[in-house]
């Protein structure tokens, strides 16, 4: 099935909402998130840069929370992570990052390695854990470039494991304890329904299905919480980020298709925001830049409670978009 294309577009566009510190610019971010309050945003960004510039730039703190002003609260994670790919703010405020590289894909680092792991900070930037092997997992281990990882209510930890959707390699999900327990792991590398070609981003309904953004296969595949597949879709196009608001309400960002994907030339780059409950799409935001070659436009997404959305962008632009409703 095709993604649906031909979609309202309710929104607008603005950029530079968000106030970075003086003297720093904007680098690559892959992910967002809404702090429990539902107005300020927390974002991970990649030390001004994209890849490897935050083992290059070890002083630099990656972890943003800003007001809903768009001012910059508080940063910090400076020295834990490479390459922050997913961001989850839980319950309590606590927020949690997918590191999804690590020093021993940097030639010539001879340092201490680190990497591949899932980390849990306090609101105020205390390292409270991390789960995964420090410097990568072997041999069905955690982790292996880890892109996201999700908190239920209950306080049970998902992580989506595989950034290369490459025949053989690691592509599978984990499940752990409140603590840290590693409780299942299900699905390989993979297109048959179950498995996966980069599970990219996870997000949860208010039913408390699980929805993993199955990217290398264009699809968003749902499971219950002890790994059970309960659907596929497909008509949500080939999204990199997904977000589900406490009204169900489904947002997939696809940043390739047409650019890092020339083959889905067919398909509208852009966020989708349809029902995560029926599988319908309502409305389409399409890329800004529809020209842009990369990976463009919003790949992690999430919205306030006030419905606005945010997309945070790889590049070549990088920083973040706010989007909110046209007033007519």
């Amino acid at each position: 099935m095709p993604p649906v294309n031909d979609l309202p577009n309710p929104y607008a566009t603005q950029a530079g909402y968000f106030k970075m510190t003086p003297g720093r610019e904007w680098g690559s971010s892959s992910t967002v998130d809404v702090h429990p309050d539902g107005e300020s945003i927390w974002i991970a960004e990649r030390c001004g840069g994209n890849i490897n510039a935050c083992v290059e730039r070890p002083d630099t703190n990656m972890i943003m929370l800003f007001d809903k002003d768009g001012n910059m609260v508080r940063n910090f994670g400076a020295g834990y992570i490479t390459w922050p790919h997913g961001i989850e703010v839980d319950h309590d405020g606590n927020v949690w990052i997918a590191d999804a590289r690590g020093t021993n894909q940097i030639e010539g680092y001879d340092g201490e390695p680190f990497g591949h792991q899932v980390h849990k900070f306090s609101p105020t930037g205390v390292h409270l854990m991390s789960i995964g092997v420090k410097g990568g997992g072997s041999n069905g281990e955690c982790c292996y470039t880890p892109n996201d990882v999700l908190v239920a209510p209950d306080g049970s930890i998902f992580i989506g494991e595989g950034h290369s959707s490459a025949e053989g390699t690691p592509n599978a999900m984990y499940k752990y304890d409140a603590e840290g327990n590693l409780i299942k792991k299900w699905g390989e590398w993979g297109m048959e329904p179950g498995n996966f070609r980069q599970p990219h981003a996870l997000a949860m309904d208010s039913q408390g299905r699980l929805f993993v953004s199955d990217r290398g296969n264009d699809r968003i595949q749902i499971f219950d919480q002890d790994g059970n597949l309960l659907d596929v879709w497909y008509q949500f196009s080939r999204n990199s980020g997904i977000f589900i608001d406490e009204n169900d309400v489904l947002y997939a960002a696809d940043s390739e298709s047409g650019s890092v994907n020339p083959g889905h030339g067919a398909w509208t780059r852009g966020i989708r925001v349809g029902s995560a409950i029926t599988g319908n799409v309502e409305f389409l935001i399409p890329d800004p830049q529809p020209d842009c070659r990369g990976t463009c436009t919003a790949e992690g997404v999430v919205a306030d409670r006030n419905g606005n959305i945010y997309g945070a962008e790889v590049g070549p632009v990088g920083g973040i978009k706010r989007y909110v409703r046209k007033v007519n």
